[in-house]
């Protein structure tokens, strides 16, 4: 069973619908003893990275989360399920999220260019450069996707990882930004599959045959 969690924020029903597409078992759930029992769970999120960080608490949802991260549930965390991942976020008055990745979350500074914030619509993704002594594995979320395939975006913060070795993906918008994040049985998207057509759909099916 995948868990898609509900904590009053993100495209519920586009990430589940789009799961039981590919014939998924999902439950939409905010339950904390669900989200620990599940096979696999997907963080969706549009919004505030405090405001979802407050209601995440308030249903003691972290806590669950962070424990299925720690003993190997596989976790598919998507825009804001991203960002959540990281230390700190600019965002707002600024906020502590989960802390199981070193980094920040920073806001796009264009300075003076014509690209506007929010970053909306489709662009591209590919991997980063490869790093010495060779390059990681490739990500087994990307199988049957090519660099330079077009994804959809709706977001005005990136996050900017300390450990470069997390980035499997990237995305230039005024600079290159880490647009998918992978470690262990932790993967996070900065664009939405569930918005990404025929991608977008064969990413979420290579999760759910993890």
């Amino acid at each position: 069973m995948i868990v898609v969690i509900d904590y009053g924020m993100g495209n519920l029903r586009s990430v589940s619908k789009a799961l039981e597409s590919l014939g998924a078992s999902v439950r939409v759930s905010g339950n904390p003893a669900e989200v620990s029992r599940a096979d696999k769970v997907i963080l969706p999120g549009v919004g505030a990275f405090p405001a979802a960080m407050r209601e995440l608490s308030a249903r003691k949802l972290v806590e669950p989360i962070k424990a299925a991260l720690a003993k190997g549930t596989p976790y598919l965390g998507i825009c804001l399920g991203l960002q959540l991942l990281f230390e700190t976020s600019e965002e707002g008055e600024g906020g502590r999220g989960f802390g199981v990745l070193p980094g920040t979350v920073r806001r796009f500074a264009m300075n003076g260019s014509a690209l506007k914030v929010p970053h909306m619509g489709w662009n591209q993704i590919s991997s980063p450069e490869p790093r010495a002594p060779s390059p990681e594995p490739r990500c087994p979320l990307l199988n049957g996707i090519s660099d330079g395939s077009f994804v959809y975006f709706v977001h005005s913060y990136y996050a900017e990882p300390k450990d470069p070795s997390v980035t499997t993906l990237e995305t230039d918008y005024g600079g290159r930004f880490a647009s998918m994040v992978w470690r262990g049985n932790l993967y996070a998207t900065q664009f939405h599959p569930e918005k990404s057509q025929a991608i977008g759909l064969k990413l979420l099916k290579n999760f759910i045959e993890l």
